[in-house]
C-alpha cells in the first residue's frame, strides 16, 4: 500500500520543518527498497511559495486541486494569523473532507482549528503559541507535548518534532524497526549501537534504563529477570512497563535493538554472517539469520546485494 501525503505550504514556511517532514518518508523508501510513500506540495495558489529563508517551492498544484490524500499536512509556520482568514478556511474544510488524516505542523494546528476541524481533539503547537492556542480554541484540549495523534488528527510543535511525528507514523504504518533504521540515519537520537529512536521508549525513563542496559550487552545477553533485578523492578513489573511504553515485551524490544545492530553490521562492515551473529548475541548464524529475515524480510546476503537498477 503506498501512501499519499499532501503537504499545504504557506508563505514563510519553515525550510527545517518541510525537510523533516519529507526527508523521514523518502528514507523510509529508501531503507525498505520500495515505494510506501508519495507526496507532493500544494498552494493556496498557483505559483512558487517562498520559505522564511528565501527558498522557492513551486507546488504542483492548488488546495482547491485536491482530489484525495491519506494525509493533508498544514504548514503554516510563521505568520499563522495572516491564514485564517474566511476564504482560506472554507477551501481547508472542503479539502479536509478529501483527505484521510490532517496533520497540523508547527502553528498549523492553530489553522485547522481555526477551520473548526480540531474541535473534540487532542493537539499541540509550537510551546510559543501554546497559550494562545488554549484561549482562542477551548474546543480543543490543548496538550503540552512535542507530538500528538489523536485518532486521525496528528499534530506536533515544531521543526524537530516534526521527525519525531513522522517517525511515529513510520512505526505505526511499518514497524519499530524501519522506524528506527530511519531515525538513525539522520542521526536522531543516540549513535548506532549505544540507541537509536525507539518508537514509544524515549517517555518512560525505567524502559529507556532497561534499553540501555540491552545495548550494553549484546554479545552476552542478559536474562530478562536480571535485567529487571538490576533496574529494581518484578520481571512483571518491567513487562507491565515496556508494554505501556513500547507495546511490546521486554525479550521483544531486546530482539528489535540486537537486529537493529546486526543490519548496521551487515550495512557498514565486511564482517561474515558468523561473526556479526556472535557480537549480537546468536552462537548460531543460521538462527541469527532467521531473526532477521523475519525482522527485515531479507537475509544478510541479500541485504547486502546490490540494489537492482531502476527500468
Amino acid at each position: 500500500m503506498i501512501r499519499q501525503i499532501a503537504i499545504l505550504l504557506f508563505p514563510n514556511f519553515s525550510n527545517l520543518c518541510l525537510a523533516n517532514a519529507v526527508e523521514p518518508l523518502r528514507a523510509a523508501n529508501t531503507l525498505s527498497r520500495k515505494t510506501l510513500y508519495q507526496w507532493h506540495f500544494l498552494g493556496l495558489d498557483t505559483g512558487p511559495v517562498l520559505s522564511s529563508s528565501g527558498l522557492p517551492v513551486t507546488p504542483a498544484m492548488t488546495l482547491s486541486d485536491l482530489t484525495h490524500t491519506d494525509y493533508l499536512c498544514v504548514m503554516p509556520s510563521y505568520g499563522h494569523r495572516d491564514f485564517t482568514r474566511a476564504a482560506h478556511l472554507r477551501r481547508l474544510r472542503a479539502a479536509a473532507g478529501r483527505s484521510g488524516a490532517l496533520v497540523g505542523l508547527d502553528t498549523g494546528s492553530l489553522v485547522l482549528a481555526a477551520a473548526g476541524l480540531m474541535d473534540g481533539y487532542r493537539a499541540t503547537s509550537h510551546w510559543d503559541v501554546l497559550t494562545e492556542f488554549e484561549e482562542s480554541y477551548p474546543e480543543v484540549t490543548v496538550v503540552r507535548d512535542r507530538f500528538v495523534i489523536d485518532r486521525d488528527r496528528l499534530s506536533c510543535g515544531g521543526a524537530t518534532t516534526t521527525m519525531e511525528l513522522m517517525l511515529e507514523v513510520i512505526a505505526q504504518h511499518h514497524g519499530p524497526m524501519l522506524s528506527l533504521d530511519v531515525g538513525a540515519l539522520f542521526m536522531h537520537g543516540e549513535r548506532p549501537g549505544t540507541g537509536p529512536h525507539l518508537p514509544g521508549v524515549a517517555g518512560d525513563r525505567v524502559v529507556r534504563a532497561a534499553a540501555a542496559l540491552m545495548r550494553r550487552h549484546l554479545e552476552q545477553p542478559l536474562p530478562i529477570p536480571e535485567i529487571a533485578r538490576r533496574l529494581g523492578l518484578s520481571q512483571r513489573g518491567l513487562e507491565q512497563r515496556c508494554h505501556a511504553a513500547a507495546g511490546r515485551a521486554p525479550q521483544s524490544l531486546y530482539t528489535l535493538i540486537r537486529m537493529s545492530e546486526a543490519r548496521r553490521l551487515v550495512q557498514d562492515t565486511a564482517l561474515s554472517v558468523a561473526e556479526i551473529a556472535g557480537r549480537v548475541g546468536y552462537a548460531d548464524a543460521s538462527a541469527m539469520t532467521r531473526s532477521f529475515r523475519s525482522a527485515f524480510g531479507l537475509s544478510p546476503r541479500a541485504m547486502r546485494a546490490p540494489a537492482p537498477m531502476p527500468r
